[in-house]
């Protein structure tokens, strides 16, 4: 590593951090009924936030209107990672707040600041330059609340080339689904990736480790490389490394990011990062009560393929049964199509933003919009058509179809496989009405 460290910037951060891995070790304790506490109320919202970024571009705004109302899947953002780098709200901070404050107090570390995590990364990565950095530590907030998310993340040089690292710490709720979300591959139609792989280490972790690329569509040439860690206790542990000096923005400085997969595990796994996310403390303003945990009836994606009209063959559909969002790639001989559908339950706050002007109102009071616009910025001859809905009681059912078998890749069909009556007819199906 840099020879600029002297010892007078020496720290006892890595000793307090041994210290608290001798306390905490695979026991990082879990109050799971407090952990819940507010879960099942922001879980929806939090899926919306996190996938709604997996289309990127044209596609997140028309089917979002006016914010995070949609849900698309896995469970990252638009290049399949979750956006805690640059300091914004942990992404498991409402329904881990408990859980934080028992590792904190369990592993005896009182704060880690953005500067000692700075210095434990640049201590982790292999012999080279590391420049440019900035931190985030665990108990700062911005200026009035809510906590960052720690982090830490520079510019590493090997001799091959600069190229941007980062760690980033949060917290989820063990054993729950956006948990196994944040390890799980994302869908390829929506990502474009080299390769993924999800697999179980020996003290109960899930490690995700992702080869693919800054824009789910390829177009820079920025390649990003992941690992994600979930501990069984619900600490979050995210490294991404880029073959660039920067995220986005950034010419290319090599051919690839610098760690390797083997690399990327031994530095995700590392002992420093869960001790850190146990010194992550409590936002006071999420200690409410458990909710009841919510009855979910019927799969979106099962819905959704029984609906596809006869003359279309159903050639794959999204790989989990979820209650709000689902995908099938048809295809009626003549090439394949993309058709995503989302369903949400209550949208009247947002009602007179979605369905102004060019809706119109059917018998039942149900208010539809349709749009035919381009696909994904970057894919040539991609196109989107979309019916929007919403019923009277505030359900929106919004479905698009693509000319193409995948939102990222170029169009294999003039138009969509289905037609806009068609995707209307899905839309406003009563089967509907008894999903969620």
């Amino acid at each position: 590593m840099p020879a600029e460290h002297h010892d007078e910037h020496h720290d006892p951060f890595e000793e307090r951090f041994a210290d608290a891995l001798r306390d905490t070790g695979t026991t990082f304790a879990t109050d799971r009924q407090e952990l819940a506490a507010g879960g099942q109320a922001r879980g929806r919202r939090l899926r919306a936030r996190r996938r709604a970024a997996v289309a990127g571009g044209v596609t997140a705004v028309a089917l979002i209107g006016v914010g995070a109302a949609l849900v698309l899947p896995g469970g990252q953002g638009g290049d399949g990672r979750q956006r805690s780098v640059a300091g914004g709200q942990s992404p498991g901070r409402a329904d881990s707040a408990a859980s934080a404050s028992a590792g904190s107090q369990a592993s005896g570390v009182s704060g880690v600041s953005g500067a000692q995590l700075v210095r434990t990364l640049e201590k982790l990565l292999p012999e080279g330059k590391f420049s440019d950095t900035t931190g985030s530590g665990t108990d700062e907030t911005n200026g009035h609340g809510p906590y960052k998310s720690p982090f830490a993340q520079g510019v590493y040089d090997d001799g091959h080339g600069k190229a941007a690292v980062a760690v980033s710490l949060g917290l989820v709720q063990p054993r729950s689904q956006e948990a196994a979300e944040t390890t799980e591959c994302p869908e390829p139609v929506y990502i474009a990736y080299d390769s993924c792989a999800t697999t179980k280490l020996s003290d109960g972790s899930a490690l995700m480790i992702l080869k693919g690329y800054e824009y789910p569509n390829k177009r820079s040439g920025t390649k990003l490389w992941r690992a994600e860690l979930v501990t069984p206790t619900g600490a979050h542990v995210s490294v991404q490394e880029w073959n660039a000096a920067a995220e986005k923005a950034s010419p290319v400085t090599r051919a690839q990011p610098p760690l390797s997969a083997e690399q990327l595990k031994k530095l995700v796994t590392a002992p420093e990062w869960r001790a850190a996310a146990g010194a992550i403390p409590v936002d006071p303003r999420m200690t409410a009560a458990p909710s009841a945990t919510t009855a979910h009836h019927g799969s979106v994606p099962a819905t959704l393929a029984r609906l596809v009209p006869h003359g279309l063959k159903v050639v794959s559909r999204s790989r989990s049964d979820d209650y709000e969002f689902g995908y099938v790639v048809v295809d009626d001989g003549r090439g394949k199509s993309l058709v995503q559908i989302n369903v949400q339950p209550d949208m009247r706050d947002v009602e007179g933003e979605l369905f102004g002007a060019g809706s119109r109102t059917l018998p039942d009071g149900t208010k539809v919009v349709r749009r035919k616009q381009e696909g994904e910025k970057g894919i040539a001859g991609i196109v989107m058509w979309t019916v929007d809905t919403i019923r009277p009681d505030g359900r929106r059912v919004v479905i698009s179809a693509f000319n193409s078998g995948a939102q990222n890749t170029p169009a294999t069909r003039q138009a969509p496989a289905l037609t806009m009556n068609q995707l209307e007819a899905i839309a406003t199906d009563p089967k509907w009405l008894k999903i969620g």
